[in-house]
């Protein structure tokens, strides 16, 4: 008997046979993370996780984008009241772990752009597609906050730390060919493809020994992790230093007036 689809006010969940399909589903905010979001993903990926009735789970966003990051009233909201942050950094630090702990392999459909946390779920993923045209980046420190909710612990795996640095500390965009290049990404494909391309893919890893393909994921995640537990903890409480910030409040300002921010550095 197969296994009842939880439902989520922002997230869908599909089958197709041994495939799981996680959806962002805010397509009109462009799949920004709100609180109900934030507070729903974890739950939805740990569901995916233990899911019996899957060996594959493929995440993609709804709409133009596969996540804008910060949703900027839900950002603004939290800059005024700082406090809240903290029930966010507990977010996303399960968030964080639940991609990590999850054996299947995860396949990222980037539909559209990625940035801030968008960016970070899909870089935690294990096989990442992305259509021409899209572009993926973190600009935490463009709106005067720190980079600490998985940035700084998946940017260097993937491209090597002064890479890292050179994107993370200026929150420069990359388009998805130039990202594909460096290796942040898999594939940057035509968006005519991007489905076909996908579907082969994970139609690839349907066909294989799944116990094989999980333990090795299993094996390849574990200096992923000790990565994780070293930098997690840190990263948050500076993130949470930074959203207490005046040079975030302006940051928030700037982005809502279209301007560039005049930051002061306290």
């Amino acid at each position: 008997m197969t296994t009842t689809l939880p439902h989520f006010e922002t997230i869908l969940l599909e089958r197709r046979e041994r495939l799981l399909v996680v959806t962002l589903n805010r397509p009109d905010a462009l799949n920004a993370v709100d609180r109900v979001l934030h507070d729903e993903l974890p739950e939805a990926l740990g569901f995916a996780g233990t899911d019996p009735d899957s060996d594959v789970i493929l995440l993609t966003g709804a709409g133009r984008a596969f996540s804008a990051g910060g949703d900027i009233a839900h950002m603004e909201h939290n800059a005024a009241h700082p406090h809240l942050f903290d029930h966010e950094a507990r977010q996303a630090k399960r968030i964080i772990a639940a991609l990590l702990d999850i054996e299947k392999p995860v396949v990222c459909r980037m539909n559209g752009h990625a940035v801030g946390l968008g960016a970070s779920i899909a870089l935690l993923c294990d096989v990442i597609f992305a259509a021409d045209g899209a572009r993926i980046g973190d600009p935490h420190v463009g709106i005067g906050l720190v980079a600490g909710d998985g940035g700084a612990i998946i940017w260097a795996q993937r491209v090597g730390l002064a890479r890292a640095k050179e994107y993370l500390l200026t929150g420069e965009l990359l388009d998805a060919r130039r990202a594909a290049e460096i290796g942040l990404i898999n594939h940057c494909v035509a968006p005519a493809d991007l489905d076909s391309e996908v579907d082969s893919f994970c139609a690839k890893l349907l066909a294989g020994a799944p116990q094989a393909i999980r333990w090795t994921k299993i094996l390849t995640n574990m200096e992923l992790k000790r990565i994780a537990c070293a930098v997690m903890e840190a990263g948050i409480a500076y993130e949470s230093l930074s959203v207490r910030s005046a040079d975030h409040r302006e940051g928030i300002t700037a982005l809502k007036e279209k301007r560039r921010p005049r930051f002061t550095g306290r």
